[in-house]
């Protein structure tokens, strides 16, 4: 059997958000801090110039931690996690509002950097990429340490970079040494550091799937390869059992694409409380127009127009609610804000408002790559009307 050599990395900011944070506020550096409070938690500066911090213990409402620094981590607060119960963890940590633009251009600064280097990445996110490092005849572990300062110097963050024969590999390797490590797997690593690993440390096995291997006894990686694929088939059918199967053995085909044509773009956002359609309606609107201007923002950005506008809603009872518009033929595609917030708007119209609203989101889809020519519709819809 041909064994691949380890020649495909997954680079993983580390605590990217909250590292990015430490830049704005050295002083800060050490401690545990929770990104993910709104601008209400933006650090006030005293008349003698130094910054007063917010604590998690006097947040109130119902958003989520973004990130987290490695010191909060330790306290139990991780991305996704309640704020309000996070703040039962570590009452004491400092609490910053999310900066999504300037984390953009951080993310646009470490990607240059390593493009710079070598243009074989596939991008997976804002803090991570792919980078197959076949065409360059330099030895793997110089090349992640050149990539290493490339991204240092272009940021001042650290990233930690993990080398596998593919990229299932590679995605797990690049988390057994953060922060700031470098982590080289071969063939003979698999059973040594692969294997004892809960299920979850694997990209597509998610909380139901682990807690269905959990019942089955399944509770490392190891167990899972040892798993007979008929058993695995059974309570997974064909497809994801097969698939469970392979991965517990490190098996991964998927090579590092360069580019993935999207299919669509969103923006949504949860609020810190319950919403009513009309008592809140100013907030709302300012919401709504937000989230239309970030999604025109990302559709210009990345050069394309969209044919179809769809809004989703979360409601009260935790009901989602979606709605969608698509352009006549005979229409142009848009990527205005007025154009996509008017097309929206009509979308709400077809909505019954009973409850409050929790979570507003806007999505653009039918996407196609924009004309530099092409005229815009500039026409301004009434919102929640």
């Amino acid at each position: 059997m041909t064994v691949t050599p380890p020649r495909i990395a997954h680079l993983d900011m580390d605590a990217f958000f909250a590292s990015v944070e430490l830049q704005q506020y050295p002083e800060l550096i050490g401690q545990p801090v929770v990104v993910g409070g709104d601008a209400r938690f933006t650090p006030e500066v005293r008349p003698d110039g130094s910054r007063r911090f917010a604590r998690l213990k006097s947040y109130s409402g119902r958003g989520v931690v973004t990130t987290s620094t490695y010191e909060a981590r330790a306290l139990g607060v991780f991305s996704g996690m309640g704020l309000m119960k996070a703040a039962t963890l570590a009452p004491e940590a400092f609490l910053l509002p999310s900066r999504h633009d300037l984390y953009r251009d951080y993310s646009r600064r470490f990607k240059a950097a390593v493009t710079a280097i070598t243009p074989q990445i596939e991008d997976r996110g804002i803090d991570e990429i792919y980078i197959d490092l076949n065409p360059h005849p330099e030895d793997v572990l110089l090349l992640a340490q050149r990539l290493k300062a490339a991204v240092s110097a272009a940021t001042g963050l650290t990233c930690s970079i993990g080398i596998a024969a593919n990229k299932l590999l590679a995605k797990i390797a690049s988390d057994l040494e953060k922060p700031d490590g470098i982590t080289l797997l071969t063939a003979e690593d698999l059973e040594r550091r692969i294997w004892p690993l809960a299920p979850r440390k694997v990209n597509g096995i998610g909380p139901k799937a682990a807690a269905r291997l959990e019942r089955m006894g399944i509770t490392t990686l190891g167990q899972l390869a040892a798993t007979p694929v008929h058993r695995l088939v059974e309570v997974f059918g064909a497809r994801y059992g097969l698939w469970l199967a392979r991965a517990a053995q490190g098996q991964d085909e998927r090579p590092v694409t360069r580019f993935r044509e999207p299919k669509s773009f969103s923006r949504e956002t949860t609020f810190a409380e319950d919403l009513h359609v009309r008592r809140d309606k100013a907030a709302l609107s300012r919401h709504f127009s937000e989230l239309c201007a970030r999604v025109a923002a990302d559709l210009q950005r990345k050069g394309y127009r969209c044919r179809t506008v769809g809004v989703k809603l979360r409601f009260a009872d935790f009901h989602i609610l979606t709605r969608a518009l698509t352009l006549p033929s005979n229409h142009a595609a848009i990527a205005d804000a007025a154009a996509i917030r008017q097309l929206a708007g009509e979308c709400l119209k077809r909505v019954a408002f009973t409850q409050r609203i929790r979570l507003l989101g806007v999505r653009c889809g039918g996407l196609e790559k924009a004309e530099t020519t092409a005229s815009e519709s500039t026409r301004q819809g009434e919102l929640f009307a």
